[in-house]
């Protein structure tokens, strides 16, 4: 998943569980923030979703391909398809909210 913009594609389209991809850079605090919410949430919810990170510095393609003009942004994809889209950082249980109908 980390090596092209391709298997990214791959990975959310070919996913059995919905991904939340969440775009972020190592220099974001709200970033860093929403790091250990995501992985609670990734814990919580084993088995119901996927939630993996896509650093923008890293990956600026992607961050074009999907119009991130601000981190944290996370967004739900479904077979391949953006269904949901959050920005900024927020507590597990405003996320699980968010979340919760579309997962």
């Amino acid at each position: 998943m980390e090596n092209s913009a391709m298997s990214f594609q791959e990975f959310i389209t070919t996913s059995d569980l919905p991904v939340l991809v969440d775009f972020w850079a190592q220099w974001c605090g709200p970033c860093k923030m929403m790091g250990p919410v995501l992985q609670e949430l990734a814990r919580e919810w084993k088995g119901r979703i996927k939630v993996i990170k896509v650093n923008t510095e890293a990956k600026p393609e992607l961050s074009m391909q999907y119009n991130i003009t601000a981190i944290p942004t996370m967004i739900l994809f479904k077979g391949g398809r953006e269904v949901h889209r959050l920005q900024g950082a927020m507590p597990l249980p405003a996320l699980k909210n968010a979340l919760g109908s579309l997962v």
